[in-house]
């Protein structure tokens, strides 16, 4: 396939017209388009090795499905299976109330809990368990225990659970406070040894394939309580999103545009600073300068992976809405990718946009917590870019948020910036 080279200035915006953002007051539009699916009706569970809703135990009125205490019915579990994905849940608990939330579920053996590792629900006050406990709420069960410093609020009041499995990582969400993470599968799926090793010194070694399914149901469990959840939702995060377009084709640089002034001096061709292998996007780092799409666009969606060399910190980033004439460094909006600073914004060439004035200094506003994996490790960027909003996700995390950027469309750049990188599965979903 043909390479579109460039490496001298360039007119980089296209003559389309821009189009409508999702509008700011219709999340169900812009949750539909990040994936996400509601399971709050009884309609997305049936129990557990039952075809349908249990007859007895459980009850789903106005969005809530609850269990009545000793009231029976089993576990519910989701009619749809899920690999890597995110899991939003609001749940209530009686005194002395104990529940869970399981992932990768199968049917192989008498309960969901043998092959599923656990999110514990647990009532820690009235049970009498410490909240760091490896068996008190927002744990791994008996795996793993919470991190310091969780909240949880007391029985008969709602609690707000999350549950992210990607790229090999777990994380555990209680009241927006990360209680566990823990890096459980290999790039190509296959347990860690401190994953296999927390197995094989639990009660779960004698239960063939638990805690190693590649896919599987998320389950809520009847320990025989009273419970209650709501606001239940999921996403599947190894699917292709409604409308999404591959930006990468894992194979070379079809649809992107190399530009690297200092090609010429070097004696390479611009695009020989990129090379593809094993479906892997590789960028030397030098000399300097970025690769674009060739289309422009205006609102999306964009997710991406990258990874840093495992010896060295590196630095690139992901421009967006570049407009203007290719230099380095070209107008946009940048979503930094500097080792320990990814979420990071940077404002290039006075790109109109508003960002939080506390943690903005000169053209760089910093993150609100750093969520990069160690280095030489996988981490992914959810960008949202809707009408006047830009929204940086890192790992899952909200790491910065600006307002009221210039509306236009622009291409989207990676940045060679002195350092190895590598980038993945590179997909849009558009917003107009």
């Amino acid at each position: 396939m043909k390479i579109t080279l460039a490496v001298v200035a360039m007119v980089a915006i296209s003559g389309s017209a821009a189009g409508k953002a999702i509008a700011s007051d219709s999340p169900g539009a812009l949750d539909s388009s990040l994936g996400w699916k509601s399971l709050s009706s009884p309609d997305a569970w049936r129990g557990y090795r039952q075809p349908g809703f249990p007859d007895k135990g459980w009850s789903a009125m106005g969005g809530v499905l609850s269990h009545a205490s000793k009231g029976g019915g089993g576990d519910l579990i989701t009619r749809e299976e899920y690999s890597d994905f995110e899991f939003d849940f609001e749940f209530k608990l009686g005194a002395k109330a104990n529940s869970g939330v399981m992932w990768r579920v199968t049917e192989k053996h008498d309960t969901t809990w043998q092959t599923g590792p656990e999110y514990q629900v647990l009532e820690d006050a009235t049970y009498g368990v410490k909240p760091e406990d490896a068996h008190a709420s927002g744990a791994l069960y008996d795996l793993y225990p919470p991190l310091p410093g969780k909240t949880l609020k007391p029985a008969g009041e709602w609690n707000v659970g999350k549950v992210r499995l990607r790229s090999g990582v777990i994380q555990h969400w209680l009241n927006g406070k990360k209680t566990v993470e823990a890096h459980i599968f290999d790039d190509a799926g296959k347990p860690t040894a401190e994953w296999a090793g927390k197995i094989a010194a639990s009660k779960f070694k004698v239960y063939e394939g638990f805690g190693i399914q590649p896919k599987g149901a998320l389950a809520l469990q009847d320990h025989g309580d009273e419970v209650s959840y709501r606001n239940l939702r999921a996403r599947a995060l190894d699917a292709a999103g409604p409308k999404e377009e591959k930006l990468f084709n894992h194979k070379d640089l079809t649809g992107w545009v190399a530009i690297v002034p200092d090609a010429a001096k070097a004696g390479i061709k611009p695009e020989s600073v990129w090379s593809v292998k094993d479906g892997v996007l590789e960028c030397a780092g030098n000399p300097g300068g970025y690769i674009r799409t060739e289309k422009s666009y205006t609102n999306y969606i964009l997710r991406l992976q990258w990874k840093h060399d495992p010896a060295k910190p590196g630095n690139s980033g992901v421009l967006l809405r570049m407009v203007g004439d290719d230099k380095v460094w070209p107008k946009s909006v940048e979503a930094q990718l500097q080792s320990g600073a990814a979420g990071d914004f940077w404002n290039i060439d006075n790109f109109k946009m508003t960002a939080a004035k506390e943690r903005t200094n000169g053209r760089n506003t910093k993150r609100t917590h750093t969520a990069e994996r160690p280095l030489g490790e996988w981490n992914e960027y959810e960008i949202i870019v809707n009408g006047g909003t830009v929204i940086l996700n890192v790992n899952g995390e909200e790491l910065n948020r600006a307002t009221d950027v210039e509306v236009v469309p622009g291409k989207i750049c990676l940045q060679s910036e002195g350092a190895k990188i590598w980038f993945k599965n590179i997909r849009l979903i558009p917003l107009d």
